[in-house]
């Protein structure tokens, strides 16, 4: 049983698909470009979005830069609370810390953004630190994240005994990088198919499953 467990949040902890969309949405029409149908933006959740503007649309590092200011115009004002936890996860979290085990947010977010979200849900006090994104772009790789995590956590000494749990490829591969464990999730936004390319060997498809395994 591991000491730790990093959560990624989009996918993860909470549904936010609806709000990041919308936002992305906003933001390729005041930028003139083509906004396609929602279930094609579906990859803006959880990659950072600068390099996701810049893949999906075809923009310069400028342009996502401008991009990015437009999606935060909508997202910071609405979009966060388009969102809420996945059913069950709140009693996870409790059954884990009741169990002495230590709990963070590991996200792509900006930090801000995810200490808003936290506060709004009442989520808070579940975790013993949380960790996001810079708002300046300067920490948004997931290994990056997850190894602030580790010096916050004071594990950087026993990663072994660490677990991250992600939805997405980016959080298979910054676990990888961060030599973390890693349990991957299919109820958020990634397959099971993208998550075991990326290299992940433990998938579950529920809440109830996670806890499963992660209490094993």
């Amino acid at each position: 049983m591991a000491k730790a467990v990093l959560f990624d949040l989009d996918g993860t902890l909470t549904a936010s698909g609806e709000g990041i969309v919308k936002s992305v949405q906003y933001a390729l029409e005041k930028m003139g470009r083509e906004v396609p149908d929602p279930s094609a933006l579906t990859v803006f959740i959880g990659p950072p979005l600068v390099q996701e503007f810049m893949d999906f649309s075809g923009m310069s590092h400028e342009e996502a830069l401008r991009a990015l200011e437009l999606y935060r115009e909508r997202y910071t004002t609405v979009g966060l609370f388009e969102n809420h936890p996945y059913q069950g996860i709140i009693e996870l979290l409790g059954t884990l810390r009741a169990a002495g085990i230590l709990t963070c947010v590991a996200s792509s977010k900006p930090q801000p953004f995810v200490q808003r979200i936290l506060d709004h849900f009442g989520m808070t006090d579940l975790f013993d630190q949380v960790v996001g994104a810079t708002l300046d772009e300067k920490r948004t790789a997931k290994a990056d994240v997850i190894n602030e995590a580790l010096v916050r956590l004071g594990m950087r000494g026993e990663k072994n005994m660490v677990t991250m749990v992600g939805d997405r490829a980016q959080d298979v591969r910054g676990a990888r990088a961060a030599s973390v464990g890693f349990v991957g999730v299919t109820y958020g936004y990634g397959s099971r198919e993208e998550l075991l390319d990326a290299g992940a060997t433990t998938v579950v498809d529920t809440v109830d499953e996670l806890g499963r395994v992660l209490l094993g």
